[in-house]
């Protein structure tokens, strides 16, 4: 019962996650500056998104919850590639591609340890040094 709640949990999180990205999108493309609102504490950003998945899968891992932070960590990546990545005019691939390049490896440092937790558990200093060095990235990126 413990797996199935961890599961639904992670879903729930998945969903706002993609939900808030969506909107900050949406919001952003209309040319309204939502830089200085929040909703259920994620900037309404186009880097909120990535920005608060990051924050999650630090905190779990934090906690010593590795598989939590993996699954986070992973929807981190795929929803960056999503959206930063590839076809759309406002990408940050398209907009600036060394940010991009610069961002992305920064994204990858902080994941990759959490990714491979079963291999080699993660070294949390190391984990929140990249998370800080991720989440500067992002900053740049907005």
């Amino acid at each position: 019962m413990n797996s199935f709640i961890h599961k639904r949990f992670v879903l729930l999180v998945s969903l706002l996650a993609f939900q808030l990205f969506c909107a900050a999108t949406i919001a952003w493309s209309q040319g309204q500056n939502p830089a200085h609102t929040k909703t259920a504490g994620v900037d309404n950003t186009r880097m909120g998104a990535y920005r608060a998945l990051a924050e999650l899968a630090c905190e779990a891992s934090t906690k010593g919850d590795n598989p939590a932070a993996a699954k986070l960590a992973r929807i981190l990546e795929r929803t960056w590639d999503r959206g930063e990545e590839g076809d759309g005019d406002n990408a940050l691939e398209r907009r600036n591609p060394e940010l991009f390049k610069q961002v992305d490896a920064l994204m990858d440092s902080f994941i990759k340890p959490l990714i491979a937790y079963e291999k080699q558990p993660p070294d949390h200093d190391k984990v929140n040094a990249a998370f800080k060095e991720f989440i500067n990235g992002l900053k740049l990126a907005e």
